[in-house]
């Protein structure tokens, strides 16, 4: 199986990942790991990024491919599948990606769209605390600690992270709505485009994902 999961920053991305890699071995592909792999074992492909990064430049969308090709072409996605997670996030990404796929006889077998209000989205963020000491994760209303400013876990400092703060997140979702929103249309028009409700109870959604790629067994 060969899914790509697209959604909004906080639309529950991240514990959907974390439920398909366990209920389906699916290997979880993000593009920030793959980064982070080839800039620590300096390896060539990580050694042109850097050369980018170092300038205050964004990596070509090129060498990023490169990078994800690379990884696609090892054993562990040869052999179980894999969930794309963080790319494609543009749409010449996306057409690059389909042509790679293509020249290794492959094809993707769907794009999963975690959907959510944005009002919503943006209420969610700012009200998310995370440990310093562990990254454990709670919210001022939904999930607060039993002691305010203090992990239950830990007894570590909770904090809001730069990208959780009310600026950063309306940016982060303007920079959602002009280049990656455009994917949705890109994939439903290939036909394999599904969407689930972000904005349900957590298991309800996790059933609804199970159910999409329960298909594609």
């Amino acid at each position: 199986m060969k899914i790509i999961l697209l959604g909004p920053p906080g639309a529950g991305k991240g514990t959907q990942a974390e439920k398909i890699v366990e209920n389906f071995g699916l290997v979880h592909i993000s593009t920030g790991d793959i980064f982070r792999k080839n800039l620590k074992e300096s390896t060539p492909l990580g050694i042109k990024a850097k050369e980018y990064m170092d300038k205050g430049l964004l990596v070509p969308d090129d060498l990023t491919v490169a990078m994800v090709k690379d990884r696609l072409e090892q054993d562990d996605c040869k052999k179980g599948g894999y969930m794309l997670d963080g790319f494609p996030r543009t749409i010449p990404q996306a057409e690059v990606l389909d042509e790679v796929l293509e020249i290794s006889g492959e094809k993707l077998d769907c794009a999963l769209s975690i959907t959510s209000d944005y009002e919503i989205l943006t209420e969610r963020i700012i009200g998310r605390r995370v440990c310093r000491s562990c990254g454990a994760t709670y919210h001022v209303h939904n999930f607060p600690p039993a002691k305010e400013g203090v992990c239950d876990k830990c007894g570590g400092e909770l904090y809001q992270r730069d990208d959780d703060k009310a600026e950063t997140v309306t940016k982060r979702l303007q920079e959602y709505d002009q280049k990656t929103q455009p994917l949705i249309a890109y994939y439903s028009k290939k036909g394999i485009l599904k969407e689930v409700d972000g904005q349900k109870p957590i298991d309800t959604v996790t059933k609804e994902v199970a159910e999409i790629l329960n298909e594609f067994r």
